[in-house]
């Protein structure tokens, strides 16, 4: 995001659910297999239940550390793998939409850290209004989603 002379940016992963439940991460490192695999244990730790999560093709996600960790921990995750090159199957990519949408309109980072926390209070805000979660899983190629085969938090 363009917003100041200085460029910087921060990395965030989050989880949704038909039920407009939202789990996000915000962090500043690269988006790695180990930044990867501690976001799953931390959802399958809250919950004390095995946690489906449902990933794109981001070279992340398809390292072999990622598709080997769900084997080591089979109670607490298990990984779906969208098609490649099929953003439309990814809910969770308008959840990045209405972030990149909403942001730069409401706020003026100065740093790395003002805009970590502007992330953060977003997705708070996200998770404070289910209902616009649930709309995520309104468009055409996901709404079969909802009635199909729901994953539950």
């Amino acid at each position: 995001m363009r917003r100041s002379k200085n460029r910087f940016s921060v990395n965030a992963m989050s989880a949704i659910s038909t039920r407009g439940r939202m789990h996000f991460t915000v962090f500043t490192e690269s988006f790695t297999a180990e930044v990867m695999c501690r976001f799953p244990q931390r959802l399958a730790d809250h919950f004390g239940h095995k946690v489906h999560l449902v990933v794109d093709g981001h070279s992340a996600h398809r390292s072999r550390k990622v598709r080997d960790w769900p084997a080591a921990h089979p109670d607490d995750v298990e990984l779906h793998f969208l098609p490649p090159y099929s953003p439309e199957l990814n809910p969770d990519e308008l959840a990045n939409a209405d972030l990149n949408h909403t942001l730069p309109k409401q706020h003026r980072a100065r740093n790395q850290a003002e805009l970590a926390a502007e992330t953060r209070r977003f997705f708070r805000r996200r998770q404070r209004q289910p209902r616009i979660v649930r709309g995520y899983f309104g468009g055409p190629h996901v709404r079969c989603i909802l009635d199909e085969n729901p994953m539950c938090f």
